[in-house]
């Protein structure tokens, strides 16, 4: 039972993430009239934030350990309050601030459940070695996975159901009911005594091999934190295939849902290193591939969507799983280095969108409308050369890692 609601609590929290990528961008574009290189700027803003905030909330869990339940419930309604108040705003009043002062909440609140759930991983495990911890792995991220799916396509089926505004408003109001929800549903997993590691240091995370992963948890992120931000852009300005966003974005993150299960079995019979270098020339391909297609060619980008989504599985799995196993090696307090995971997590994705929304605004593309030929070539640079650089520098980072026989 504790599995299912380890996958519940992640699917409130994955609402949090990769898919307010996918819609911000747009949203505040066409919705709330703010230009894409502001909202890369807000985006970078709040990561400086997130800065002190993270390692302070890891701080915090760590230090009050018996109040975890009431961490879990703050995140809850962070949530159920943020969602609502960011996609029912309109384009009136002071925009700009409204919108920093809304996804401050949102992401404050998203960062203590996120810390909190991944530093708790020692207290939910039935065991502390590879196999329970990857099954638990497996559990959380097919929750995060489903959330994004759930969040990905909802604007665009309040729309066929005949929601105004995009989909949006009511799409607000549903993200906070699913927190309101998932926060009474998983309360009682709360009450597990946490396990907590005896110290905390850099030098700790070094010896461990933290650090490194941590590295490569930012390069990592960044790929597919660029596809998410312009993914609706590429589907539907980029190719023309207006309304298929929504079954292609189900595509993508499904066949990453369906792949978790498998990339963790694998993990645990050949560790993480080699799994990820299994998985990792999947994405490496798919965005060779996205470069090349021409207008209309919705087969060949499903292609992509399944290889990497098949891809992204091995990610969101594995590399998780090995930054838990490094800690508990080293006898390190989780919840404060998980607090410099999350932020180097969402460093990469802040990055991404102030790279490359400002970007694509310089070079003329406007979402939604009739754009140059120069302003889409830039978008194809994006959606797919860059991450593809990006992504065989992690491969790099990647092949530099231990294997398991010689850490053990």
């Amino acid at each position: 039972m504790v599995h299912a609601r380890i996958g519940l609590y992640a699917l409130m929290l994955a609402t949090a993430g990769i898919p307010l990528y996918i819609h911000l961008p747009r949203f505040a574009s066409v919705n709330l009239g703010i230009g894409l290189g502001t909202v890369g700027a807000i985006l970078l803003l709040i990561r400086l934030i997130d800065l002190i905030q993270d390692p302070l909330i890891g701080w915090i869990i760590d230090r009050w350990p018996k109040a975890q339940s009431m961490f879990a419930m703050a995140s809850a309604v962070g949530l159920a309050i943020g969602f609502p108040l960011l996609f029912t705003r309109t384009a009136e009043g002071i925009v700009n601030l409204e919108l920093v002062v809304i996804l401050i909440l949102l992401f404050s609140a998203y960062s203590l459940g996120m810390i909190l759930l991944y530093g708790r991983a020692a207290t939910f495990a039935k065991t502390q070695n590879r196999s329970d911890m990857m099954t638990l792995a497996a559990f959380r991220e097919m929750g995060m996975l489903a959330g994004v799916i759930i969040a990905a396509i909802g604007p665009s089926i309040f729309v066929v159901f005949g929601s105004a505004g995009g989909g949006y408003p009511a799409f607000g109001w549903f993200l906070g009911a699913i927190a309101v929800s998932a926060g009474v549903i998983t309360r009682p997993m709360w009450q597990r005594a946490p396990i907590l590691g005896d110290r905390f240091s850099m030098s700790d995370l070094a010896s461990g091999g933290a650090i490194r992963l941590l590295i490569l948890a930012l390069i990592n992120s960044m790929p597919v934190a660029i596809t998410s931000t312009l993914f609706l852009f590429f589907v539907e300005d980029r190719l023309h295939l207006v309304g298929k966003s929504g079954p292609l974005l189900i595509l993508f993150f499904l066949c990453a849902g369906i792949s978790v299960p498998i990339w963790a079995r694998v993990s645990s019979g050949i560790g993480g290193r080699n799994t990820l270098l299994i998985a990792m020339p999947l994405t490496i391909a798919g965005f060779v591939y996205a470069g090349f297609l021409n207008a209309g060619d919705i087969v060949g980008f499903s292609i992509i969507c399944v290889v990497s989504g098949i891809g992204l599985g091995a990610d969101m799995v594995v590399l998780p799983a090995m930054f838990s196993m490094s800690l508990n090696r080293a006898g390190i307090k989780a919840s404060q280095a998980f607090g410099i995971w999350s932020f180097a997590g969402k460093l990469g994705l802040a990055l991404s969108a102030f790279i490359v929304l400002p970007l694509l605004e310089f070079n003329g593309f406007k979402p939604g409308q009739v754009n140059t030929a120069s302003a889409l070539a830039t978008l194809n640079f994006a959606y797919a050369v860059v991450p593809c650089f990006l992504k065989l520098i992690a491969f790099g980072f990647a092949l530099m890692l231990p294997t398991e026989d010689q850490i053990s």
